[in-house]
């Protein structure tokens, strides 16, 4: 059971820990100040000290090389006693097991870090194989140069002992660079080691320096996953030595690992600078979503497919406001638009719809143009039109479009609506042209499909319909104005007076996503749709529900779902601060916040 040792914040594999010290820690951090290492048992015999609360004690230990046999590793295993003070225990990433301590070492890091791929493996298995309430420790490995992405990884704490060590050779360390100290005309850094002249700096002072760049560097790292913005950082910070580049394009591969890590949303922008971008989870996840969950219920209207525009959400920028008067609610309105894909209207609020911030320089690559065309490709398989208006202008955006109407796959019609700038007098005249005759949905149709499709996405195929009534069948009435809307069931005895019924959710339109009430989650229990249940132990939540105290909960559930909390003396409802297999594996923390609860 750890007890020293809790994650506050997370963004992806990345976490911002507090390490339970007489003075605490937060964690990515140098573990040098406090840790001590009561020796290795290959050495002799070794007794269990009595520990320090202002310290993390490496227990006794017998540390394996990277490639040792498992035999050997299991003759010469150590057993690890129960102790009451801050504990680390050195493991290997092959054997790694849960022995009851805070933190675990990993001894076989110097053998893995600087390969990409047997970096992410060894990661991933220690990861899988230990408590996720614990620090991952990697020892002698970590510089101002990789220290970001080993944090990227899930990496807790490191030392500065590579670092100093670089110093003392006479390699001076920044974060983007490695340099012989003879080659430096001039010192890049103004930490106090680099105050004094240049001719008078040696290699202890490169060394003092060295550690001064690594506790930098961990600074800058915990300031970005408090923001939420690591990937971003990381997507140029791994450019600056191939090792890491590799490391994180590994770890892009290694889609279960971090999906099961990453918010399902945050208040984090996403900067689509980089090609990687198309492979950050959030951008697949909502690709996913979007033509796995979503279905269009606008059955009469043709799609109009329509370029993005850099004011989010897209309904309040000029341009779509001018698309908007030309289709009149004629048509349903999906705007196309890299790194995401394909944005269906009912959704341009949903993250990272309406979070992101794209390079803007006309020029599509191919691998933005297969990305989009195989997101629209998907989307037409899966969502029935009589025919498609594609209101895009040149250059990728009518190359993706000519692209998809040529897939055998696809049987609907493309027309080109576009003369020019897709604003242009001409070219809103052949939209509108391209619209007559066809019957406009009402206000009333828009905000049930919007709620629906909300409930779609977030809990899965079908919820919508299952929850809220499919089209022409609806129970439901919204009042409020888009995007604040508010659903309600249709029953005007059971509200109050003035109301429609009992109120189900709301609609958070910082997110795009669905509120509910207890009425709300009442439903969606007894509901078909997929149900994110969190069962705790014999106690009433006020507040938030504590990782202690959950019994199970389901697998699918990440940071940022809606969730149901039953227990034998509640029913609540609220929103999930850890993943389902992180409540379960977890013995502190918040796992979710409680937004209503009634007691049986």
């Amino acid at each position: 059971m750890t007890e020293y040792f809790e994650v506050h914040e997370r963004d992806g594999a990345a976490r911002l820990g507090e390490l339970r010290l007489a003075d605490p820690v937060t964690t990515p951090a140098l573990a040098d100040p406090f840790l001590a290492d009561a020796g290795s048992l290959w050495a002799g015999d070794r007794a269990v000290p009595d520990g320090d609360a202002a310290e993390l004690t490496v227990l006794p230990h017998r540390a394996f090389p990277a490639g040792t046999r498992e035999e050997v590793r299991e003759s010469f295993a150590v057993d690890h006693p129960d102790v009451d003070y801050p504990a680390a225990a050195v493991v290997d990433s092959e054997s790694a097991r849960d022995v009851g301590a805070d933190a675990y070492v990993l001894a076989d890091a110097s053998g893995f870090v600087g390969h990409g791929e047997a970096f992410r493996d060894a990661v991933v298995a220690a990861k899988e194989a230990l408590p996720a309430d614990t620090a991952l420790t990697l020892s002698g490995v970590a510089t101002p140069r990789n220290v970001a992405t080993l944090a990227y990884a899930g990496v807790d704490l490191v030392d500065a002992t590579l670092a100093r060590t670089k110093g003392t050779q006479g390699m001076y360390l920044t974060a983007d660079a490695e340099h012989f100290l003879e080659d430096l005309d001039e010192l890049p850094c103004a930490c106090p080691a680099c105050a004094g002249p240049r001719e008078e700096f040696d290699r202890a002072d490169c060394a003092e320096h060295n550690v001064n760049a690594l506790r930098a560097e961990l600074r800058r790292v915990r300031e970005r996953i408090r923001a939420g913005r690591l990937r971003d950082y990381i997507e140029g910070q791994s450019r600056h030595e191939q090792w890491l580049t590799a490391a994180f394009r590994e770890f892009d591969d290694q889609w279960g690992y971090l999906e099961e890590r990453t918010p399902l949303m945050r208040d984090a922008e996403v900067t689509a600078a980089t090609a990687e971008t198309l492979d950050r989870v959030e951008i697949r996840r909502f690709a996913d979503r979007v033509t796995s969950r979503y279905r269009n219920r606008f059955a009469d209207q043709p799609l109009v497919l329509v370029p993005c525009s850099a004011t989010k959400p897209y309904s309040d920028s000029q341009s779509h406001r001018q698309f908007h008067d030309a289709i009149q609610w004629r048509g349903h309105t999906v705007s196309m638009t890299s790194p995401i894909g394909v944005v269906p209207q009912e959704l341009e609020t949903t993250y990272p719809a309406q979070h992101y911030d794209a390079v803007v320089t006309g020029d599509w690559s191919e691998d933005e143009i297969e990305f989009v065309a195989e997101v629209l490709r998907r989307y037409l398989e899966r969502n029935d039109y009589s025919r498609v208006v594609a209101h895009v202008p040149d250059h990728g955006y009518r190359e993706i479009c000519e692209r998809v109407e040529r897939d055998p796959a696809i049987d609907v019609s493309f027309e080109y609506t576009c003369v020019g700038h897709p604003t242009s007098d001409e070219s809103l005249g052949e939209l509108n042209a391209a619209l007559q005759g066809e019957p406009a949905y009402s206000k009333r149709e828009r905000e049930h499909n919007t709620v629906r499709a909300l409930a779609d996405y977030l809990l899965g195929d079908g919820a919508g319909d299952d929850l809220f009534g499919g089209p022409g069948e609806a129970d439901i009435r919204t009042t409020g104005r888009y995007p604040k809307l508010q659903v309600w069931g249709d029953d005007p005895d059971a509200g109050r007076e003035g109301e429609p019924g009992e109120q189900l959710a709301t609609m958070v339109p910082q997110y795009g996503t669905l509120s509910f009430t207890i009425e709300g989650a009442r439903r969606w229990v007894a509901s078909d749709a997929p149900t994110k249940r969190v069962e705790i132990d014999r106690f009433v939540p006020h507040g938030s529900v504590l990782a202690p105290g959950v019994v199970d909960a389901d697998d699918d559930i990440r940071v940022g779902d809606e969730v149901v909390i039953e227990g034998p003396k509640a029913f609540a409802v609220g929103r999930a601060e850890m993943s389902g297999p992180e409540m379960v594996d977890s013995t502190r923390g918040v796992a979710s916040e409680v937004r209503h609860v009634d007691e049986k």
